[in-house]
């Protein structure tokens, strides 16, 4: 599986089936279940904190109602009403709606997304690991030039390379041929260079771990030759005498590619094996150049203003590949190659991929050792291949990035589908998914500020008062209200400044935020409970209208002030879609005491004293909110506003959940 034959005759001898073939283990490998990403486990850890304080408060608030001698069914349903409250039943709706809409604007941007919640692990990506060729390349590798040892120029080079191939010759040129071959059969003459020379009497293929390919092939002088080609460290590693080392650093540091060729005699050969690679003569150097992107260096650029480090994984040379880097202004670091990986344990290779920028020479394997080592550090890693080979390093990566001109098993094992190969689309994928991020986290703070103190509030109002603050039809009607507002959380607008950062999950400061805005809503609660009760002198249908119109105000109006850490209005607006369903909400609890649906559902039309007093502690809650929140993030922010910043924690194997933190 997986060959595919252009030609010719031959036997073959099967050493290994199944999942022990290397076609087999790369499917194997792509079997394993994708652990959790970052995003699921902190919503599952939010949902835990929220099941934890819903069990706790339902539970005292029922046995508090029982004991005072409160009926045991109107205890239960109030209770019951207080964890509906509570629960944020809409989270997996603003969820599906924010990474559905992230999709649609993504398919906008040319990029397919496989699996929807990688979209959000795209904005918390730190380090992008990408290909040299095709990415930060054209990808059309082009034959420019072939030199003897000593620098000059020799077509005696050029004839060897073309008689050094693995494709077939044919009237329509090279068939079969990789891309290398197929470039070296588009220089001028190519075809009648190399017409005298025999086909290859034996083939010894090109491989990874080799980087070489060989060929027995009869001279135009009727001598019987063996031609080498390959990588040059490999090549110079296997011949006799060189004295080529100025020559060939002069091609790398100038960008090119180069081949090194090498011939010995082979009489009467009619076989290769790994050992006929030894022993050679070198006759020179193959170079060519596949020019970088014009677009590439803005990319780049682009990545690092959103905090993402990007490091290349290539098959070549560590000097072309560091030419490149210098060409497009990527600054580097430090290379490995994967001789160096080779020599590596995985706890020290975790140490040396933190002080590297490119990883050349590298195999499929090693590919993914270091994708995994980067994510052993505890950092948020994708990855962008398109070759078969590159399955394995697709899967273990957090997020995985193929193209569409990829290969099947490439796309199949990647999580998201480039149309365009380019680091300005995943750039454009990053921002996107930390504007659902940002999105979901209002959300998220939306309900700790707001439902579970207002439910709290209930509570103890229904302990200390000798009636229920509100019915358990009004809580879950002031409940349904409250998320029908929220619904439009997903289209709002995310400042600039949330979006130059990864940001991450951090259930400690969701937890911190509860309790500042708890008090601080819960007061204001009380108070409207002295105002009502001692000032207004209200009766219990008075007081739930009352407390109604003031706990959904507070609770939908609050958005304005939690969505940004500017000024609300002024220096950041939000989506007309919000604004309007938030205002609308926060009217409704106006109106409906004085509709026609308010003496089924409980309430009475309050006078216009109970009405202005609502309107005032709402505007004054709000401002308080506003210090508040202006005193809660003031600590750890810089001079300058940044975004919520992500570092997704990982277990060696599985992540481990991450935190979300607002720096």
């Amino acid at each position: 599986m997986g060959t595919v034959v252009t030609a010719g005759r031959g036997e073959g001898v099967a050493i290994a089936t199944g999942s022990r073939t290397a076609f087999g283990a790369i499917a194997a490998g792509l079997g394993d279940r994708h652990p959790p990403t970052a995003f699921q486990q902190g919503l599952a850890g939010f949902s835990r904190l929220l099941v934890a304080v819903a069990g706790v408060l339902c539970g005292t608030i029922f046995l508090l109602n029982v004991a005072i001698g409160r009926p045991f069914l109107d205890a239960l349903l109030f209770s019951l009403a207080v964890a509906i409250g509570i629960t944020p039943q809409l989270l997996p709706a603003v969820v599906t709606v924010s990474l559905s809409t992230g999709a649609r604007r993504l398919t906008e941007r040319r990029v397919v997304v496989k699996r929807l919640v990688v979209i959000e692990d795209l904005g918390n990506v730190q380090v992008l690991f990408t290909d040299k060729t095709g990415t930060l390349t054209q990808g059309r590798i082009t034959f420019d030039q072939a030199i003897a040892p000593d620098g000059s120029a020799s077509d005696d080079v050029l004839e060897l390379g073309l008689a050094c191939t693995e494709g077939v010759r044919s009237a329509s040129g090279l068939v079969g041929a990789n891309a290398l071959d197929a470039a070296l059969w588009e220089a001028p003459g190519a075809a009648a260079k190399v017409a005298a020379w025999s086909d290859p009497v034996a083939v010894l293929p090109f491989d990874h771990d080799r980087r070489l390919v060989s060929v027995i092939v009869d001279a135009p002088d009727g001598k019987r030759l063996q031609i080498t080609k390959g990588a040059p460290e490999i090549v110079l590693a296997r011949c006799r005498a060189t004295a080529a080392g100025a020559a060939l650093v002069t091609l790398l540091q100038r960008g090119f590619r180069v081949v090194a060729v090498a011939t010995r005699a082979a009489p009467n050969a009619v076989k290769l094996t790994v050992e006929s690679e030894h022993d050679l003569d070198l006759v020179g150097f193959l170079a060519f150049v596949d020019r970088p992107k014009a677009d590439a260096a803005d990319a780049l650029n682009r990545l690092r203003g959103l905090d993402v480090a990007v490091k290349v994984l290539t098959g070549d040379h560590p000097t072309v590949a560091e030419g490149v880097c210098r060409q497009l202004g990527l600054r580097v670091t430090g290379v490995l190659t994967g001789a160096d990986i080779d020599t590596l344990d995985d706890d020290a290779l975790v140490g040396a991929v933190t002080n590297s920028t490119v990883f050349s020479r590298v195999s499929p394997a090693q590919k993914a050792r270091v994708i995994r080592a980067e994510r052993g550090r505890g950092t948020d890693v994708a990855f962008l291949g398109d070759g078969v080979n590159d399955a394995i390093a697709l899967h273990a990566a957090d997020v995985g990035i193929s193209v569409d001109t990829a290969s099947d098993v490439a796309k199949d094992a990647a999580d998201v589908v480039l149309v365009d190969k380019s680091l300005a689309v995943i750039a454009d994928a990053v921002v996107e998914g930390r504007r659902i991020f940002a999105n979901t986290i209002k959300y998220v703070l939306m309900a700790t500020s707001s439902n579970v103190v207002n439910m709290v509030s209930a509570g103890v109002a229904s302990v200390v008062l000798d009636f229920l603050p509100m019915l358990p039809g009004q809580i879950l009607l002031n409940n349904l209200l409250y998320d029908t507002s929220q619904l439009t959380i997903p289209t709002d607008n995310v400042d600039e400044e949330m979006l130059r950062r990864p940001a991450q999950w951090d259930l400690g400061l969701i937890r911190r935020f509860m309790m500042l805005f708890g008090p601080l809503s819960s007061i204001f609660d009380a108070l409207t409970f002295v105002i009502l009760l001692e000032v207004l002198h209200a009766g219990p249908p008075e007081f739930r209208s009352g407390w109604f119109m003031e706990s959904l105000a507070t609770q939908t109006l609050v958005i304005f002030v939690i969505r940004t850490r500017r000024v609300p209005w002024w220096r950041s607006r939000p989506s007309l879609p919000l604004a309007v369903t938030t205002v609308a909400c926060a009217s409704v609890a106006v109106v409906l005491p004085y509709s026609p649906l308010a003496e089924p559902r409980g309430f009475v039309a309050l006078p216009l004293s109970f009405l202005a007093t609502v309107v005032v502690l709402v505007g004054v809650y709000l401002a308080l909110a506003e210090v508040a929140k202006g005193r809660f993030f003031a600590p750890t922010a810089p001079a300058q506003p940044v975004a919520a910043t992500v570092s997704v924690r990982h277990r060696r194997a599985h992540r481990r959940a991450a935190r979300f933190s607002i720096r």
